[in-house]
């Protein structure tokens, strides 16, 4: 495994987009800390974004993964761009014929997924850590590494949503396609629930509970919006008289499913390039 690893770590580190998008990428993952410096003064009202606890141990764990995994497009092109340029530049054939079977082949492709995801989540375990030290109002042990299952949801969560990419990258061949399918599916994912929520079954709430195996939207889930936690949003939601009770867990049935779909698109990307003629 470490060999196909290498390979693929070569071929990404010498394509000089891929290199610049990955530094990129985490070069701007570190700009989270920049959240802390950032005051509004509305009136005699000041908002400091770090005084109002996104930063406080447990919170920081789901605060950070979420806020990071918006970030995940940037190592999504690379993983588009990783698939695209072994049909562009023949690379493909060349490692097949060098003895590489096509199932290696994928499997290479998959490895280099879950390293990807791998370095994101220990650097945002990282930035946590740091972050959370600097800020938080408590850093008893106990509270500090409570809740980091969120960190095991975002490490699925990024090797799901790049299985897909790099499925996208096997189908289309071609990266700037491969990203417009992907808005394409987001879209049609999106208008199907709407249809058959509002349309066909008239706000039945079993569409909700389909919905929720889509892909993306089941990567969606696996976190939840962490902002609606926070003591000042509670405390306005109070004030206009809403206040509903909303579950922030990370839920194991929501791991199953990215997992389910994450090997669908790692068997479907290798049934491609077996039946493909390369």
């Amino acid at each position: 495994m470490y060999r196909l690893l290498s390979i693929e770590l070569e071929k990404t580190w010498k394509n000089r987009a891929s290199r610049i998008l990955t530094l990129s990428y985490f070069v701007i993952l570190s700009f989270i800390a920049l959240i802390a410096s950032i005051k509004f003064n509305i009136g005699s009202f000041e908002l400091h974004f770090a005084q109002m606890g996104i930063f406080n141990f447990p919170f920081i764990w789901h605060f950070n993964t979420y806020i990071a995994a918006i970030l995940k497009f940037f190592l999504a092109i690379v993983i588009v761009s990783m698939m695209a340029n072994e049909y562009s530049y023949g690379t493909l054939k060349q490692n097949l014929i060098d003895g590489m079977s096509k199932k290696e082949f994928v499997l290479s492709k998959f490895l280099t997924v879950i390293l990807f995801a791998l370095t994101s989540t220990v650097f945002v375990f990282i930035m946590s850590l740091i972050l959370g030290y600097s800020f938080s109002s408590y850093t008893e042990l106990g509270i500090v590494f409570s809740d980091l299952e969120y960190l095991l949801a975002y490490f699925v969560k990024l090797v799901g949503f790049f299985s897909f990419c790099l499925f996208l990258g096997v189908l289309v061949k071609r990266s700037a396609f491969a990203i417009g399918f992907l808005f394409v599916w987001f879209l049609l994912e999106k208008i199907a629930y709407l249809t058959l929520k509002f349309d066909i079954f008239n706000r039945d709430p079993r569409v909700d509970q389909v919905y929720t195996f889509m892909p993306l939207e089941s990567m969606s889930n696996i976190i939840v919006e962490p902002f609606t936690r926070l003591s000042a949003i509670k405390s306005l939601q109070s004030a206009v008289g809403e206040n509903s009770i909303k579950d922030y867990s990370v839920h194991f049935s929501s791991i199953i499913i990215v997992l389910v779909w994450t090997a669908i698109f790692i068997f479907l990307s290798y049934e491609i390039i077996k039946k493909r003629d390369l």
